[in-house]
């Protein structure tokens, strides 16, 4: 696993700052109810690529497996949500996502590429979080962190396979595109805490 988060900490082009690191132990209950709206919008995404991409059987195989670990990561969540009497409820979303989406081209295959780079990098953000915040949490929630390391990487990789493939070559280029937009949403201050927030 050690080897897994050192690749997304060399894909990635900054760590989680420490002033988000206490606004989320400050905001645990918060951070639950987010983190269980992350897992949920995951599920949709792998799902919506199956809708719209039926004749990519590589994908569809991939985004399968990952919508079902998806759901059952939100359904943790929940469970862990209730044995706090953390009530899940609507929250405004972090403009995180939005923002690295605004960027997504229109027509495929570059929509296609896009879409995927974006959900490669939020699921190693994702990562990189879980670990960041690991050290810092009770012995319940850091195990449960810490085991949600294994398929967060994973799905990165995958998403970035499948970006590759839909571009018929390397898309570094595009990676270091969405990357720049990326650490200035991580790095520069943010009005509300959200799991993918920058720093309140």
């Amino acid at each position: 696993m050690n080897n897994a988060l050192e690749e997304i900490h060399d894909f990635l082009p900054c760590r989680t700052p420490p002033r988000w690191i206490d606004n989320a132990l400050a905001n645990q209950d918060l951070m639950l109810i987010d983190h269980a709206h992350c897992e949920k919008k995951a599920a949709s995404t792998a799902l919506s690529l199956m809708y719209r991409y039926v004749d990519n059987t590589d994908l569809l195989n991939r985004m399968s497996r990952l919508a079902r670990e998806e759901l059952r990561h939100f359904e943790q969540v929940l469970a862990i949500m209730k044995k706090r009497g953390v009530r899940y409820d609507h929250l405004t979303p972090a403009r995180y996502a939005a923002g690295l989406r605004k960027e997504v081209r229109a027509q495929d295959p570059g929509r296609l590429v896009d879409v995927l780079i974006v959900g490669a990098i939020i699921e190693a953000r994702s990562c990189e979080r879980f670990a960041a915040l690991a050290p810092h949490l009770d012995g319940r929630l850091a195990d449960f962190y810490n085991g949600l390391l294994k398929s967060e990487a994973r799905h990165y990789r995958d998403y970035l396979v499948l970006a590759a493939q839909a571009a018929g070559g390397p898309v570094d280029d595009r990676v270091t595109d969405f990357l720049e937009i990326e650490k200035q949403l991580i790095e520069s201050p943010d009005t509300e805490f959200r799991f993918h927030s920058g720093p309140v």
